[in-house]
């Protein structure tokens, strides 16, 4: 169908090697009204091609290409372009601008938070039974009315903002500091927290990726026999960089490399889980990163492929990113979705086929998925609108984009590009094409009116807040 292409042969083949798992049915020892479980893995700065099924020459993740071999690769699905915005999208299916979320990150004397009257999806979950579970990066608010027990989730274990904060010397900050070249995490005076205590500070991230995908085993395992929710959301390739020992040295792509191989043998072991449990059908589980590559520090930092800048930018490699669903017997095993697709579309696609009514008291900005990946219509998302921090500087419908940089907080001159002629946004159509720019600007006039400014969470700083 148009908007849905199929793989390569060799591609297909590898998804047959899952496919013995068809011939389970409904013999999984669980009714079949049960609605499925849901799992998200997010990655913290993994760019557009840092995967060995996005083309990268030498990173290598055969689980997680294994999982899009089986399942349903997207390739233009979108984040906002930094961290607290993007997480806030992705629980409440709402821009970040409608949350006060909008504007930056959230630091360890912030005070402010995901306001406990959003409704997050592990929210709209727990009405149907849900067990829910938040693993890993927060970054939401570190105070307790912002932590994840207190936002629909049932557990939370994880560290509550960036790896990277919490800083323990007066190194500047800059791609040449050996604290991030050669960290210890002795250099990062991060909580880890088990719900509303700390119990380990600092963390030893040279052994979370493993320690985070425990305690999702062990959650999956606790609730195999009702339906649940897990977030598991990893801190890493966000810089600085850690490693077990077991990946020190294993990529050719440096230490990067090994970092983003150890998160691909991690999430094997959850679909190992499930398969073992005889959930994998039954489970929804859906990877992507939570924005584009941190460039500023080089090798250290991702890649956006063929896509233009990265994180921190809505140049298109700063916000679109890898995404794969994967549900075997439900989602067809080999296809890639060109269509658009954000992560504002996980509330509204869970809650349907949980068979929950999304909010309605509140504009969402999502639409449901769930046929596309059933691989029965095309995405029915035609329109992306692009905040960099609250501003809005650009619109994409259908295939044309246009886009300004800021200017003192401003959109200055707007570009057009074809992004499925051009997805490097390397030739400028807004001379040729002006009737297109007009249209594109008429959208964003009328979307913008929908928008109601919201006090910044984001700017509430210096209290010195800073988890205990």
């Amino acid at each position: 169908m148009n908007g849905m292409i199929p793989w390569l042969t060799t591609v297909v083949v590898l998804a047959a090697l899952g496919s013995h798992h068809a011939a389970r049915g409904s013999a999984q020892g669980q009714s079949s009204a049960q609605p499925p479980n849901f799992v998200i893995i997010f990655t913290d700065d993994q760019g557009y091609g840092d995967l060995g099924v996005q083309g990268h020459p030498t990173l290598r993740t055969p689980r997680i290409d294994r999982m899009a071999a089986e399942g349903q690769r997207w390739t233009s699905f979108y984040t906002a372009p930094v961290c607290t915005p993007s997480r806030a999208q992705l629980l409440t299916g709402r821009l970040a601008i409608r949350t006060g979320l909008a504007s930056g990150v959230l630091f360890p004397d912030s005070f402010g938070g995901l306001q406990p009257s959003e409704i997050t999806v592990a929210e709209v979950l727990k009405q149907k039974g849900y067990a829910t579970a938040a693993i890993g990066k927060w970054h939401l608010g570190h105070l307790p009315e912002y932590l994840p027990i207190n936002q629909g989730f049932d557990s939370y274990f994880g560290i509550p903002y960036s790896n990277d904060m919490d800083r323990r010397d007066d190194t500047p900050r800059d791609t040449g500091s050996p604290r991030f070249l050669d960290p210890t995490p002795a250099h990062f005076n991060v909580p880890m927290m088990r719900g509303e205590k700390i119990i380990e500070r600092p963390a030893d991230q040279t052994t979370i990726t493993g320690r985070y995908t425990d305690e999702a085993i062990a959650f999956i395992r606790r609730n195999r026999t009702q339906p649940f929710f897990l977030y598991l959301a990893h801190n890493l390739p966000h810089v600085p960089l850690f490693r077990s020992k077991d990946f020190a040295g294993r990529s050719t792509r440096g230490v990067y490399g090994d970092v983003i191989e150890e998160i691909d043998a991690n999430v094997g072991r959850v679909l190992d889980t499930l398969r073992e449990l005889q959930l994998d059908r039954r489970t929804l589980v859906l990877f992507l990163s939570d924005n584009g590559p941190w460039l500023p520090y080089l090798d250290q930092g991702g890649s956006a492929g063929l896509l233009r800048n990265g994180k921190s930018t809505t140049w298109e490699g700063g916000m679109r990113v890898p995404a794969i669903f994967h549900w075997p017997g439900t989602i067809p095993a080999g296809t890639v979705v060109d269509g658009i697709g954000s992560e504002l579309d996980v509330l509204q696609t869970f809650a349907t086929l949980a068979g929950i009514p999304a909010p309605r008291d509140r504009a969402l900005d999502g639409y449901d998925l769930s046929p596309t990946l059933r691989g029965k219509a095309n995405s029915p998302r035609q329109t992306l609108f692009y905040y960099q921090g609250a501003a809005l500087n650009g619109i994409r419908r259908g295939s044309f984009k246009t886009h300004a940089e800021l200017v003192n907080g401003r959109p200055g001159k707007w570009e057009l590009f074809n992004l499925d002629v051009d997805p490097s946004e390397k030739i400028d159509l807004s001379e040729a094409r002006p009737e297109i720019v007009a249209e594109l600007l008429k959208l964003a006039q009328e979307h913008q009116k929908t928008v109601v400014p919201v006090e910044d969470q984001i700017a509430k700083r210096g209290r010195g807040a800073t988890p205990k």
